[in-house]
């Protein structure tokens, strides 16, 4: 059975059982501080776990993308060892929110895999919840018991609470599971060992394809648990794991879902699947790594150095190091994978197609990247090869090269062990940890449990029509961090605080009550479907009314830069092409950011253009036409523009200025006569195919035409009040470069009048020519003189010193003849003497130059070049 028919037969089997069907969810998480990727199945439904919102459906079906890398689930580094743990995977669900239960759950589970699928029912176990002492929970037995009547006792098996008790997070809903295991191995070896014993021993043909979790408790943030009002079922089964046993092989990377990018890899790379482990392995993690870097650039998720960005730029840094060093590609490969991957997929996950130029380019120029820091890691690891006293390298240094470098440490291991070395892998071990350590104190976070004054299940947004409003507070709850100290997030009933999201950021603003006293709002953001106001106390009487109120100029001033960010993207179409589509943004009061994708610089024409193009819509005072709440299909064929990455509900708003109409939640200008001006104020590349414009609207615009002023008027005083400022300079210009020659010709011939008198004044010192000296020269001048005697003298040691514009340099030179007999270092000479000019520097073991701030250190530094020779 072909893998688009496992997955097209999993969703009629529940829409016959009265499930609704929905498309899977972005992967990269936005209104969730607690993730960055959907990491299982039922993530995307938190806020209807939680009460926060009503699902369209009490009973849904779906395949999720997933991605595990971080965080609790992380399953990285297993990642092509085995053949079933991946980065990104599928996982098929059905999901009831307060309707069915047990009953139903464990029958259709099990009526789809024996009946349907036809899975022979001798080769399933199942488990259940064995209860747990700490948590005062006895043994699932209603589970049991229902399981009895379609196994036999003997396949059902008893976990413990880290199988089989499934948790959200620290708090949250949770509930114990039972899970079916599939027992694919010989005849042969289950006679030798039972399949039971091998049940979640991490056996590579013995796994977990599905786990049902029964959501009927809430965990407090002091670990007790109470029960949820209603009762819940989440289940997730592993996509790739089913086909592997439907189609009747031993790994996921032989079902049809890999296979095709595996046989791309072998043609690619002239090396075979199935003959050598390491290359196997090296196969497996690049055809996985490609899955979830695709998937997640499509999401609108660019690899980075920051955050969820730096996840993925992880991902494929790890499958550029496999096809580097076991497949021998030194040059890009991986983007010519993607091809494949979107003929594949793209009819269950349209966007792979829709976005398969922006991902090939995005990779190749990622790995462009990191094979030119493979290479300069490479030269710096040789350094450390040659610093190295002794057979052991270390780990100090050794994670140096990983941190600041990114050179991949199993690597590092791999190259020492070729020239005979060890890693002092303690070493690294520990100076990791103390990253580890300062990374998790720096975000560590403690969040109480919600403190609920009022039940009021939904919470009423107001802010598009107004920026005051009574409200009453419904619950708050504190949190604890080292970045922001104590602070309070409280939510009302309604509020007309914008949170932040779509780009836009959260509103400020204040709480007055009765008596005048005020509590600032600081921010305002969503979490699971919950506007959230943070404020760094409560106010005094909690359980009164409260006016709140919006900061109306930052409000006012973030709705210009957001409604420019839509004239900006209907600009950017016109003048450059449909092909331009929105890859992120960034609004706030003071700027906003528009990425987007385009192959090429942006001339000072077409930013001309663009400016021209919003600035006529903004003098052609277009009202805002807005339409709330209507379905996304009428939207859309409205001409409404909805972005990828973005999860969009069945319900929508569309936001129309004249002819541009997008899907948008955020808040905007009445009418596009209240921008004022729209001035675009840098373009440049984020990554292969994204532009990003920054650009300023309003006030920021009148600040910044008075500041470019006022810096013409200073230019033009200099310039002796020019009538023509702009001649002035390039005359200017034109003299200093005259200048600069007429230096460098005076330069050239005082250092051959300097080469004469310093050939006089070497010494001989053990047999080696030497001299430390302070020039009145440039670092230029330095090298052509110390070159110049290089050339008429061997066993030269030379160490000079100058003063440049109160700044300190030392150069020196030494004889290849003395390199390689006596083991001089002129890189390592001027790292150490470069401390007392407060600075360093490196270069060749020939020739090396050091620059510092501190001149007066030069005289001791060549006075201690002698003792080199000693």
């Amino acid at each position: 059975m072909k893998s688009q028919d496992i997955r097209s037969k999993f969703l009629s089997f529940f829409k016959e059982k009265q499930h609704t069907i929905v498309s899977s969810a972005p992967m990269v998480l936005k209104d969730d501080p607690t993730l960055m990727f959907v990491n299982s199945g039922m993530a995307p439904f938190k806020e209807y776990f939680l009460g926060n919102a009503q699902p369209k459906s009490n009973r849904i079906t779906d395949t999720q993308k997933c991605l595990r890398v971080s965080g609790k689930h992380n399953d990285l580094e297993e990642v092509g060892y085995d053949t079933y743990h991946h980065t990104l995977f599928e996982m098929l669900g059905n999901w009831s929110f307060g309707d069915y239960f047990k009953k139903e759950a464990i029958a259709w589970s099990w009526e789809l895999l024996t009946e349907v699928f036809g899975i022979d029912k001798d080769i399933l176990y199942v488990t259940v919840f064995e209860g747990s002492k700490d948590d005062n929970l006895e043994m699932d037995n209603e589970a049991y018991d229902l399981w009895k009547q379609f196994v036999s006792e003997d396949r059902i098996l008893k976990g413990n609470k880290k199988d089989n008790f499934w948790e959200m997070g620290d708090q949250g809903p949770c509930g114990p599971c039972s899970e079916i295991h599939v027992d694919i191995r010989s005849a042969e070896e289950k006679a030798k060992v039972s399949g039971k014993d091998l049940v979640n021993m991490d056996h590579p043909q013995v796994v977990e394809i599905w786990n049902l979790v029964f959501m009927q408790y809430n965990r407090k943030a002091n670990g007790s648990l109470e029960s949820l009002p209603n009762k819940h079922i989440d289940t997730g089964m592993g996509f790739e794991r089913l086909c592997m046993v439907l189609q009747g092989v031993q790994s996921n990377y032989d079902t049809d879902v890999f296979t095709p990018i595996i046989k791309e890899v072998e043609t690619i790379t002239n090396k075979n699947y199935g003959t050598d482990e390491k290359i196997d392995v090296a196969i497996r993690v690049i055809s996985d790594h490609v899955r979830a870097v695709a998937f997640s650039i499509a999401d609108g998720q660019l690899p980075s150095n920051t955050g969820a960005g730096y996840v993925i730029r992880r991902i494929l840094r790890r499958a550029v190091r496999y096809g580097f060093t076991f497949l021998d590609k030194k040059e890009p490969f991986i983007y010519r994978l993607v091809d494949i991957l979107s003929k594949k997929m793209g009819t269950a996950f349209p966007e792979l197609k829709a976005q398969k130029q922006l991902i090939e380019n995005v990779i190749k120029e990622e790995e462009q990247s990191f094979l030119r820091t493979l290479d300069q890691g490479l030269i710096l690891l040789n350094r450390i090869v040659e610093e190295t006293k002794g057979d052991t390298v270390s780990g100090e240094k050794a994670f140096e090269l990983y941190d600041t470098y990114g050179f991949p440490i199993d690597l590092t291991a791999l190259i020492l062990s070729e020239k005979g070395l060890k890693l002092d892998e303690e070493g690294f071990n520990k100076e990791l940890e103390k990253q580890k350590k300062r990374s998790r104190a720096a975000s560590e976070m403690t969040t109480d449990d919600w403190t609920i004054l009022h039940n009021d299940a939904e919470e009423e947004f107001v802010g598009y029509d107004t920026l005051e409003a009574n409200v009453k507070l419904t619950r708050y709850r504190k949190v604890t961090s080292k970045k922001d100290g104590e602070m309070y997030q409280l939510v009302f009933n309604l509020t007309p605080f914008y949170a932040e999201g779509g780009g836009q950021v959260g509103d400020k603003g204040y709480l007055e009550d009765a008596h005048g006293d005020v509590v600032y709002i600081l921010d305002t953001k969503k979490e699971n479907n919950v506007i959230i106001h943070f404020t760094k106390n409560l106010p005094n009487d909690i359980n009164k009314s409260f006016k709140a109120v919006v900061d109306a100029k930052q409000r006012y001033r973030t709705e210009c830069n957001h409604t420019a960010t839509h004239l900006l993207h209907q600009a950017l179409r016109e003048v450059l092409g449909t092909h331009v589509e929105q890859k992120g943004s960034a609004v706030h009061s003071k700027y906003l950011r528009f990425d987007f994708s385009h192959f090429s610089k942006l001339t000072v024409e077409e930013l001309r253009d663009v400016e021209n193009f919003v600035n006529r819509r903004i003098e052609g005072k277009l009202p805002l036409i807005e339409k709330r709440n209507i379905p996304k299909e009428e939207a859309i064929a409205d001409g409404a523009m909805s972005l990828f990455g973005e999860k969009y509900g069945d319900t929508v708003r569309a936001i129309r200025f004249g002819q541009s109409v997008e899907l948008c939640g955020g808040t905007h200008v009445k009418n596009t006569g209240d921008i004022w001006h729209f001035k675009i104020v840098s373009e440049g590349a984020v990554a292969a195919g994204i532009r990003r414009i920054e650009a300023i609207t309003n006030d920021a615009v009148k600040d910044f035409y008075f500041e470019n002023n006022r810096a013409y008027f200073e230019m033009k005083d200099l310039l002796n009040n020019a009538q023509e400022p702009v001649k002035a300079l390039q005359n200017l210009q034109e003299e200093n470069t005259s200048l600069k020659k007429q230096i460098e010709v005076l330069l050239k011939d005082k250092a051959k009048n300097i080469k004469g008198e310093l050939k006089s004044e070497l010494q001989e010192v053990n047999g080696i020519q030497f001299l430390a000296k302070k020039l009145d020269l440039d670092a230029s001048g330095i090298k052509d003189v110390a070159f110049e005697l290089g050339s008429q003298f061997e066993n030269l040691f030379l160490l000079f010193g100058a003063e440049q514009n109160g700044k300190a340099l030392l150069s020196c030179y030494i004889s290849k003849e003395l390199v390689a007999s006596k083991g001089l270092n002129a890189g390592l000479v001027v790292r150490e003497l470069g401390k007392y000019i407060q600075g360093g520097g490196g270069g060749q073991p020939f020739f090396a130059t050091a620059g510092g701030k501190n001149p007066d250190g030069i005289d001791e530094a060549l006075e201690k070049a002698k003792t080199y020779l000693t």
